[in-house]
């Protein structure tokens, strides 16, 4: 921009640019807008990567996130550990690395991951799926386990049958404002990758209620298809097991310990967290040494 004139004039103009935008970088207050804090006032590191996704029970009105997180510089080698197995899992089952791990689906037989199963699946000529599903989640849940710098987490509430949407919006936004004061205790930034289109509008709205100049959780919810991201079937297979813990019933009785034998150890919380209320969220879940800061302990919630 060229500003003519007189240098009276050309001070006149700066000045009313100074009073409508701040002083500006190299003014007194190092380019702060009005109401809202310069860079300088927020962390410059990124310090946590959340993926998550959701599972329950609509019919009794649970609903489950689940969800795997590390820091920027685990972010290769947890996908790398994760890739490992996939290989693996085309090496001895025929299941293609590109291929969606769908939980809910494999497990339960209804999921044609592989064009066969191995032959100890196979009886009297019959085909095993749901023995074969089983087999394949336990061995992508011990890679869970054993992935260093990573972790993972479960919350769930339970509301009523006819309101699951208003208990589905409602948990999520408690979930938010739960790693909200966890990074405020560590001083760090996060951000959150949500299984989706986007096109559901409850995960934009609760990230654009947080008050802008405090927030810690960066941007909306970024939606990733689970078809095309491997880290989103790792949480997906979190939050399938976390449910699995909590709605036990005889259909999923296979699966009730998997969560305390698989994942536990990468759950701060050891146990999926039941979130009753708004004033559930005004402590930190489970010990935080994210930035080097202990919280104090809190005994998780048993089912």
């Amino acid at each position: 921009m060229t500003v003519s004139g007189t240098v009276s004039d050309q001070a006149t103009f700066s000045a009313a640019v100074t009073n409508r935008c701040g002083a500006g970088t190299h003014g007194p207050d190092g380019g702060r807008a009005a109401g809202i804090g310069h860079d300088r006032d927020v962390p410059a590191h990124l310090e946590r990567m959340i993926y998550v996704d959701d599972s329950g029970h609509p019919a009794s009105g649970l609903h489950v996130y689940g969800w795997i997180e590390f820091s920027p510089d685990h972010w290769s080698s947890v996908l790398a550990s994760w890739l490992d197995t996939r290989k693996m899992l085309w090496r001895e089952y025929r299941i293609a690395v590109t291929k969606e791990l769908h939980t809910t689906e494999y497990v339960n037989g209804r999921g044609r991951i592989s064009k066969g199963v191995p032959d100890r699946h196979v009886h009297a000529g019959v085909e095993y799926w749901k023995d074969f599903g089983r087999e394949v989640a336990e061995v992508c849940l011990e890679t869970l386990r054993c992935t260093e710098g990573l972790r993972v987490g479960a919350v769930y509430r339970r509301g009523d049958p006819g309101e699951i949407a208003t208990t589905k919006r409602d948990l999520y936004a408690d979930l938010v404002a739960r790693i909200e004061v966890e990074l405020a205790a560590s001083g760090g930034l996060g951000l959150v990758f949500m299984d989706g289109d986007g096109n559901d509008p409850t995960y934009r709205t609760t990230h654009r209620g947080l008050d802008l100049r405090r927030r810690r959780l960066i941007e909306d919810a970024v939606h990733i298809d689970s078809a095309t991201s491997q880290l989103v079937q790792m949480a997906d297979l979190v939050a399938w097991s976390a449910n699995s813990h909590v709605d036990r019933h005889a259909h999923n009785e296979f699966a009730w310990q998997w969560y305390e034998k698989f994942l536990s150890e990468r759950d701060p919380s050891r146990v999926p967290q039941k979130i009753e209320s708004p004033l559930d969220t005004a402590r930190p879940p489970y010990p935080q040494v994210w930035g080097g800061l202990q919280q104090p302990h809190y005994a998780p919630t048993q089912v």
